[in-house]
């Protein structure tokens, strides 16, 4: 069965209440989208922040660093209850430094690739990582249209990752109950998912919709 990540991006302002109605839920993991806007255009939440949201919930972290420098981030949140801390391909830094430097704290890393990078990037990387993040949207901003496209992005890194089974493939934007049986059969292993979660009426059915037994 699929994993669900609810990313809390578009929701900052009643932060704390939606934390407390997620952690009553199913959820896999608790998304925390990280910007400091330069990477991305928009800044997100500082770590105090986060650090005090953390108190409210006992779902892992999955930290999504959308930044130019990780190292200081990663020393951050690497403190609180994380499973993941993936990074940008995109960075002009030595990735296998700070892939070496997240495992060295007992947590999983990811790595993640914007719609236009090509797929055969993260190959280099493989022996190291524990994910791999698909963005379906260009990041920095919530609520943002699924990029049809990603569904042959996802169906080639399962091809690439074939004689890497340990390696997770997690899909970002524009997720809802019609795009995820697509991005699942496509062998996504963990969808992310903000506004079809946070403004919906009830947390729990829509996550039950993204939950989809694979075939």
């Amino acid at each position: 069965m699929s994993k669900v990540a609810v990313s809390i991006l578009s929701n900052k302002d009643n932060i704390l209440k939606v934390i407390k109605e997620i952690d009553k839920t199913n959820v896999d993991y608790i998304h925390i989208d990280i910007m400091d806007g330069k990477f991305v255009s928009n800044k997100s939440f500082i770590f105090s922040e986060i650090r005090n949201i953390s108190k409210y919930t006992s779902k892992k972290l999955d930290v999504h660093l959308m930044v130019n420098n990780p190292n200081t981030y990663i020393e951050n949140y690497a403190t609180l209850n994380v499973e993941y801390i993936t990074i940008h391909y995109e960075i002009n830094m030595d990735i296998y430094s700070l892939i070496n430097k997240i495992k060295g704290y007992g947590i999983k890393c990811g790595l993640s690739i914007k719609p236009e990078t090509d797929i055969n990037s993260v190959i280099p990387y493989l022996k190291e990582i524990d994910l791999i993040l698909v963005m379906a949207v260009n990041p920095g901003m919530g609520g943002q249209e699924f990029l049809l496209s990603t569904i042959e992005r996802i169906k080639q890194l399962k091809q690439i990752i074939a004689n890497y089974p340990n390696i997770l493939i997690e899909v970002d934007g524009g997720i809802n109950d019609i795009i995820a049986p697509l991005c699942i059969e496509a062998g996504a292993d963990i969808l992310v998912s903000g506004s079809y979660i946070l403004n919906s009426s009830n947390y729990q059915n829509s996550i039950n919709k993204l939950k989809i037994t694979k075939s």
